[in-house]
């Protein structure tokens, strides 16, 4: 396996130990109240408590802060071992809550993630992850009782003991690809994006459909061309809201007719020269797709595909 692919996506890699066992521990709060290590990240909706200057970093409370000790043991979620010590989030109503540290504020994690050191930007998609998938599953889906929060915040499970349904967290997979002609890239834009920009084209994969079929689909119905040779690259968590990047390379015919469609405004082939050159506004550069982009930029040309 090369070098790019052993390297992690912004977001993944080894910045936590779960230590799924210690969810199936009831006392689990009162031990993580116990030591005096434990960190806690607040939360509120889909923001979290950083310090914004000199750069972006968590703002990481101890147990015996206001903001702590005013929460529910129902705000409380486990989220593993970070950097060696216990972490816990706290989901928290700002609404009287008590003051904020000197020099913090809530923040979305889009507008600050490549700006925050590696490890805390992965450690808040996963608790912006949880955040959304509590926040918008209050009540049974079967019975519509309220739904009880356990396994210190990772599984919900029905009020209802004739009932007594489980829910775990929501992951959307899709997959994101780079698809070539040999010598050129075909990336399409969106109307909302920024003017210029230009990205990898996507889409959410469908039940009853593999990843691969799922390729296949969005790409002919974005942009109307045909491909093959699908191989894959790497995968991203993408907690916007709850989504799973996975990324894929294919190849397609030379000179392949564009037909846009579903979501795209425009798709066009560009070259690596036109692209070196600024022809095409490239996404973030935390993302995925800006990743497959500079993969296959650095590649030498692709073998012929004239089929």
């Amino acid at each position: 396996m090369d070098q790019d692919h052993e390297s992690p996506n912004f977001f993944a890699g080894p910045y936590i130990d779960r230590h799924s066992d210690a969810r199936e521990t009831p006392e689990w709060r009162v031990h993580a109240a116990a030591d005096p290590a434990t960190l806690y990240v607040v939360a509120s909706g889909t923001t979290h408590l950083v310090y914004s200057e000199p750069v972006p970093r968590i703002a990481f409370l101890q147990g015996d802060h206001p903001l702590v000790t005013s929460a529910s043991a129902s705000q409380l979620v486990l989220l593993g071992w970070f950097r060696g010590a216990r972490c816990v989030l706290v989901e928290l109503d700002v609404a009287g809550a008590p003051a904020l540290p000197a020099g913090t504020q809530f923040a979305e994690l889009r507008g600050i993630a490549s700006r925050l050191p590696a490890d805390e930007a992965g450690l808040l998609a996963y608790a912006r992850g949880l955040s959304i998938w509590r926040a918008r599953n209050r009540f049974c889906g079967v019975c519509g009782a309220r739904l009880l929060r356990e396994r210190a915040g990772h599984v919900l499970r029905c009020s209802n003991a004739g009932c007594a349904q489980e829910a775990f967290p929501r992951i959307d997979p899709a997959i994101i690809v780079m698809v070539s002609d040999g010598e050129r890239a075909l990336l399409g834009r969106q109307a909302s994006w920024p003017a210029g920009r230009y990205s990898t084209i996507a889409g959410f994969v469908e039940p009853g459909e593999s990843l691969e079929d799922a390729v296949v689909r969005e790409v002919a119905e974005e942009t109307g061309v045909a491909v093959y040779g699908i191989a894959y690259h790497s995968s991203q968590p993408w907690p916007f809201p709850a989504s799973l990047m996975v990324g894929f390379r294919a190849r397609c015919a030379r000179n392949a007719a564009i037909h846009v469609g579903g979501e795209l405004e425009d798709a066009r082939w560009f070259t690596r020269t036109e692209i070196d050159a600024g022809a095409a506004g490239l996404p973030p550069s935390h993302s995925i797709s800006y990743r497959l982009i500079r993969t296959w930029l650095a590649g030498a040309a692709d073998a012929p595909t004239d089929c």
